[in-house]
């Protein structure tokens, strides 16, 4: 048997599609052809009504990878799931991912990042800072630390600007 990786491209339900695929090998007993099938996902911290709150994004939108020993039959049964586009490929004739591809796909899949934030501000960005000392102040971006989640501000405080170090959940864009 001649397993590979493919891609699925989903009509934006990736977790359905994985679903639906799951249940078919069960139901079909697709065991020996369709050994794993993934939805790569990454955390995103939202804030919302000034509470954090942790979700879940899709790394590869719109895309569903699976690990099949590929024949005509397995094809036609996947593709004919609802929300389903079809096979990554030329010509009806779907192309295996590369060794190294998959080999990045399934390291971000193993290895989650810690959660980053939803929304990225840029610098020169004008932001309200929404809690803490200097709620209700407005700011300027300096400086957008991702990695640590916080961000160089400019606050004028009496006419004067003062650089403030703060959390990203602590400022609301201004729109």
């Amino acid at each position: 048997m001649a397993h590979q990786w493919y891609s699925i491209q989903t009509y934006g339900s990736e977790r359905a599609v994985r679903i639906a695929i799951l249940n078919m090998i069960e139901e079909m007993g697709l065991q020996d052809f369709i050994s794993e099938v993934i939805v790569p996902t990454e955390d995103v911290i939202e804030v919302k009504d000034g509470k954090k709150k942790i979700t879940e994004r899709s790394l590869y939108s719109g895309y569903v990878f699976a690990n099949i020993d590929l024949n005509t039959e397995v094809q036609h049964l996947i593709t004919a799931l609802p929300k389903v586009s079809g096979f990554i490929g030329e010509a009806n004739t779907p192309t295996p991912l590369s060794e190294h591809d998959i080999n990045v796909i399934l390291d971000r899949v193993n290895n989650r990042a810690a959660p980053k934030p939803k929304v990225y501000f840029d610098n020169g960005e004008t932001v309200r800072i929404i809690d803490g000392p200097f709620a209700n102040f407005t700011a300027t971006v300096d400086e957008y630390d991702l990695e640590h989640g916080t961000l160089k501000l400019n606050v004028s405080i009496f006419g004067r600007a003062t650089p403030v170090d703060i959390s990203y959940t602590q400022v609301e864009k201004i729109i």
